[in-house]
């Protein structure tokens, strides 16, 4: 389908946004059911329901801009969902896994932050600067959960360390 002005494109990005959105709460669901740590497994499901909230706001932002989500291709989610399957059952150490799935959680979250900087642009650009203070938001409830899985990674390699 061809796209004919800004709003498109920003509707286009923003429904792709939405939809992984949608699937980065599926696979959080899905990395705590593997995580084999209850801690991790708490945290994983403290981010569904940001993720939910997350929803929530990215569906205010279609309604200021009197718009409704496209159908988009995006298969990235896809081949990562499927990639992080098929790697997560070669590893058989329940510390390697929850590295992993650790690992696997920052990498999702930076791609998503790079999402939101260019949708934040981008509303900027379309005139709709409401919803540029919503994506802002969902921006930095990304950030958050980056610097969370931090702070759980640096903890695991210290209880490592001292347990050495």
């Amino acid at each position: 389908m061809p796209v004919r002005d800004p709003k498109e494109v920003f509707v286009r990005m923003l429904s792709d946004v939405r939809r992984g959105a949608e699937r980065s709460a599926k696979i959080f669901q899905e990395l705590g059911e593997v995580a084999q740590n209850e801690e991790i497994k708490e945290t994983l499901n403290a981010r569904a329901l940001v993720q939910d909230s997350i929803l929530k706001r990215l569906d205010e932002c279609f309604r200021l801009v009197g718009a409704q989500p496209v159908k988009t291709e995006g298969k990235l989610h896809d081949v990562v969902a499927e990639d992080f399957r098929r790697e997560i059952a070669e590893i058989e150490s329940p510390e390697a896994k929850r590295l992993y799935v650790l690992a696997k959680i920052i990498h999702l979250l930076h791609f998503r932050m790079g999402e939101y900087v260019a949708l934040i642009a981008a509303s900027d650009l379309t005139g709709h600067y409401g919803v540029g203070v919503l994506l802002e938001t969902c921006l930095a409830d990304k950030v958050a959960l980056v610097e969370r899985t931090r702070r759980l990674i640096r903890e695991r390699i210290v209880q490592r360390a001292a347990g050495a």
